[in-house]
């Protein structure tokens, strides 16, 4: 109970950041016409407006979601207002079959990708219990991370030979140490760890994917692009936003289309400027121990992978 309180009061600080790094004014962008982007959880909140923007640049985007009705629509306003066109793409990040599916019917119908934004994420009510995925991963890491583990893997050839293309992983402030003997959470579980837990494993995937690949083919960042935005994930957690999607939005852009971090991989942003994240990201040991531990979980088949749960 005492840690779940210590993370709430952590968020609760992050609140504190929202003005002291708010949308700064747009700095030049490369030219997306005639490139293609795959936004992640883009048929509302953040992800939406960072497509509707890419949309507007001239690029060919993907629309990603759950909601098929809502993804098609959002698409073909995208595609009606130009310069630049969009589809959807449905998948359920819930599930690691479902992610291949994804990954395969972007490769078959894209000839390049220039640009993914592993964006999508869940929270969950405060006293929700713990779930597990489709795969019987803890529910929370399965889908903000893992899957995004996944996809980001599978995609690589892709964006690599449609270099130079851009990596963004949409993390967060609040940001926990992984425990490598509970990374599933059956002995300490709540929405608030579990969460912290799954974005900081996205900042030290960052991290990691970086120094494996060349930064004039494929670069890779992570942000926290805005404390608390007024998205459906703060009304599940039932909590009164405090920053827009917009700020987060202008973050996002930042990383994804500013011509001053071409070349530059590895990075954590906190809104517009660059930060430090908490140390694990950095720690060379916990990194690959991540890595080898993300590997063996998406490539397990039929039961999760002996202890992982």
């Amino acid at each position: 109970m005492h840690v779940t309180r210590s993370i709430a009061l952590r968020l609760l600080a992050l609140v504190s950041l929202a003005t002291a790094a708010m949308a700064a004014p747009a700095q030049d962008a490369i030219d997306m016409r005639g490139k293609t982007a795959l936004i992640t959880g883009s048929t509302s909140g953040l992800g939406e407006v960072v497509a509707r923007r890419l949309g507007a640049s001239g690029a060919t985007v993907i629309v990603h979601g759950l909601d098929a009705k809502r993804g098609e629509a959002i698409a073909a306003e995208i595609t009606r207002k130009g310069p630049g066109r969009a589809v959807f793409q449905g998948g359920d990040l819930n599930s690691l079959a479902e992610v291949r599916k994804l990954a395969a019917s972007v490769r078959s119908s894209q000839p390049k990708l220039h640009l993914l934004v592993n964006n999508a994420g869940i929270f969950g009510a405060p006293d929700q219990p713990r779930r597990l995925s489709a795969d019987g991963y803890e529910q929370i890491f399965a889908v903000n991370y893992l899957s995004h583990f996944l996809l980001t893997r599978e995609l690589l050839p892709l964006l690599e030979s449609s270099a130079p293309a851009r990596i963004v992983n949409v993390a967060s402030g609040a940001q926990r140490p992984i425990d490598f003997d509970d990374v599933m959470l059956e002995k300490n579980f709540s929405t608030a760890i579990a969460y912290s837990q799954s974005k900081l494993a996205q900042v030290t995937f960052t991290t990691t994917l970086a120094e494996r690949l060349d930064p004039t083919r494929v670069t890779v960042n992570a942000l926290h692009p805005a404390s608390l935005m007024n998205t459906p994930m703060v009304e599940e957690m039932r909590r009164e936003p405090m920053s827009s999607v917009e700020d987060g939005a202008n973050a996002v852009m930042q990383l994804a289309v500013g011509r001053s971090l071409a070349g530059r991989t590895g990075l954590y942003f906190n809104q517009m400027n660059e930060a430090r994240a908490n140390a694990q990201a950095y720690d060379a040991a916990a990194k690959q121990r991540l890595w080898d531990l993300s590997t063996r979980l998406v490539d397990a088949r039929g039961t999760p992978a002996a202890g992982a749960r």
